[in-house]
């Protein structure tokens, strides 16, 4: 049997009718860029996020670069985020000039240490940089008691989680301000790029709108340098018809994470992943740890068994960020992550029988290493 690590045809077929339908409206309006499809998906993201304002823009990196720039960081800026991370949080501070400085992950849960971030702040931090990493929120009390004695702007990357959760509320609205992407492959994802920024203060909500709009709220009158990143109305279209679905996804693919963990109980030498206690996890992301990493990804491959690696370089120290001098060492956590990190198969449409195939393929391929 074939497992595909993430099957998005069997999500867009679940949602076609109802996608194909408004894309007919949409192009019968021709009111492609905002309208109506726009603004209905922007209030209902915000709702079920519990948020005043969701503004829509083009991709996850966008959010963040434009999240950054409305809280007001500056060239020189320091930006604290995990080094176990995709490399937009860090892409995004970089490109408005402020420098990203990199903290270790807990083991066991592999989301930024609050004790490393304390370790990092100087008088140039301004802003950190919580990652809700596969599905589950960060531990945000914590961090925000970090955030509150030093005077930082909490953004959190929400692109993972969507419809997560903790004791403190809902991920996207645990800060000043969220980002968030709707890249196909995530919770909520869209037939294409696509993002949006989340936050209460209505003052960074239309710095972002009229930011992302050229600068400008009024056509021809531009109040600042912007860029053009606005969510497509075709994409708002796909986006409010997974909305409606995706608390029931995310449903799946919790009895889905349940059920590996009761598949892979006996498997000796596979580390199963945890949810942080008082977590609501999505499960973006079923994360096993194990020895032999490579190896044992290339044997299920060669099994049919799709698998990911999130992510095999700690950004710190990807060639992109050379120039930063950190060391191998400065994050034991992530780096060893790196090494024995391995995502199988997760959707709200894997079956269990998929999911019994992934395990016994596992399980053999586990036991042939080990007489090796």
């Amino acid at each position: 049997m074939t497992v595909p690590f993430l099957d998005l045809a069997a999500q867009q077929a679940e949602v076609s009718d109802e996608v194909l339908a408004g894309w007919r409206d949409q192009l019968l309006s021709a009111a492609f860029v905002g309208g109506a499809e726009v603004d209905a998906f922007e209030r209902e993201y915000a709702d079920h996020i519990g948020v005043r304002h969701c503004i829509g823009v083009g991709n996850g990196t966008d959010a963040l670069e434009l999240a950054y720039r409305a809280t007001g960081i500056s060239p020189g800026d320091e930006v604290i985020m995990p080094a176990n991370t995709f490399i937009a949080t860090a892409e995004a501070a970089s490109r408005i000039g402020a420098v990203p400085v990199f903290v270790d992950v807990d083991d066991e849960h592999l989301l930024m240490d609050p004790g490393a971030l304390a370790a990092a702040v100087t008088a140039r931090t301004k802003v950190v940089v919580p990652v809700h990493l596969f599905g589950q929120t960060a531990d945000m009390v914590a961090i925000r008691a970090v955030a509150e004695r030093h005077g930082l702007t909490v953004i959190e990357d929400a692109a993972q989680a969507q419809g997560a959760a903790s004791d403190a509320g809902r991920a996207g609205a645990l800060g000043a301000v969220a980002a968030t992407s709707f890249y196909p492959g995530k919770n909520l994802g869209a037939a294409g790029d696509a993002g949006a920024v989340l936050t209460d203060d209505d003052r960074v909500a239309r710095t972002v709108r009229t930011m992302a709009a050229h600068g400008s709220t009024v056509k021809y009158v531009h109040e600042m340098v912007g860029v053009n990143s606005r969510l497509d109305a075709v994409q708002a279209v796909v986006l409010r018809a997974k909305l409606r679905r995706l608390e029931a996804w995310n449903a799946k693919r919790r009895a889905a994470a349940a059920y590996y963990d009761e598949l892979l109980a006996g498997v000796t030498g596979v580390r199963r992943p945890v949810s942080r206690p008082g977590n609501t996890d999505v499960w973006h992301l079923y994360v096993i740890r194990l020895a032999e990493r490579d190896r044992v990804a290339a044997a299920l491959q060669s099994a049919g068994i799709g698998t990911g690696i999130h992510y095999p370089t700690p950004v710190p120290f990807t060639p992109a960020y050379a120039h930063l001098g950190y060391r191998r060492g400065q994050f034991p956590v992530a780096e060893a992550a790196a090494e024995d990190m391995l995502s199988l198969p997760m959707s709200p449409h894997l079956t269990r029988a998929q999911q019994a195939e992934v395990a016994e393929t596992l399980a053999n391929v586990v036991r042939v290493e080990e007489a090796a």
